[in-house]
């Protein structure tokens, strides 16, 4: 009898639990509802995003192509370039970096130089864009950069760890020499080739920069004593004469 009393009472208590999950249904069924629509909703925004950018990226692509090939005109391609729509800020900066480009091609190096400092700019967080950029301006300048920008610039873009340090470090070595200060440039070329990573192509130049300096170009070739080479490359002017 006990045993049939435990049964009945067992049954009762599943039908109550059975009537309380279906209360639980009703009452709150339509939080499952929204939620499986939010998720379906979620991942049909995630592939229509996806595929909006890469649509952007293909239609950015093909007016740029269709811009570089505008003529044999440089100056012509460079306003083709910086006239193509941008849907986002890092396609606006790969635009006027290709822009800037053009522009050197064409012989206006002072808009070239404004379009790269602008990419610059923009690149924001994007170390490697933002470096690059600044260096095609330093590049493209050349000596006629105002001296102290340049050492600026070069000093950051040379820092440890930097993108184009060794570029860089390079383009420190030519503004040395260009001072007049062969020495300093013989001691931070040294340096250079006993860093890791150098392209034969930089070695064949640093050689052959120490070699228009009257220096060994081996790069074993004893240190030399020198002033700080790290100093900024300034070109002192002599003092007037009486």
């Amino acid at each position: 009898m006990a045993n049939q009393n435990d049964h009945f009472i067992d049954e009762v208590t599943e039908d109550l639990r059975r009537d309380r999950l279906f209360q639980m249904m009703r009452r709150y069924g339509w939080v499952a509802g929204l939620l499986v629509v939010a998720l379906v909703g979620g991942a049909a925004w995630r592939e229509y995003d996806r595929a909006r950018d890469t649509a952007s990226a293909q239609a950015f692509g093909d007016a740029i192509l269709a811009a570089q090939s505008a003529g044999e005109d440089a100056a012509a391609r460079a306003a083709a370039i910086a006239a193509v729509a941008a849907d986002n800020p890092r396609q606006a900066v790969l635009r006027d970096i290709l822009a800037g480009n053009a522009l050197v091609e064409a012989g206006d190096i002072a808009a070239a130089a404004q379009r790269y400092d602008t990419a610059a700019t923009a690149a924001g967080s994007d170390v490697v864009i933002r470096d690059l950029a600044a260096l095609k301006s330093v590049i493209a300048q050349g000596p006629d950069m105002d001296p102290a920008a340049r050492d600026a610039a070069l000093s950051r873009l040379s820092a440890p760890g930097a993108p184009f340090e060794m570029i860089a470090l390079e383009l420190k070595a030519v503004a040395l020499s260009g001072a007049g200060r062969s020495q300093d440039a013989v001691t931070l070329i040294r340096q250079i080739q006993k860093m890791n990573g150098l392209s034969p192509q930089m070695r064949q130049r640093l050689a052959d920069h120490l070699v228009t300096l009257g220096a060994d170009p081996d790069p074993e070739a004893a240190s030399q004593t020198a002033p700080d080479p790290t100093l900024a490359p300034e070109v002192v002017q002599p003092a007037d004469e009486d």
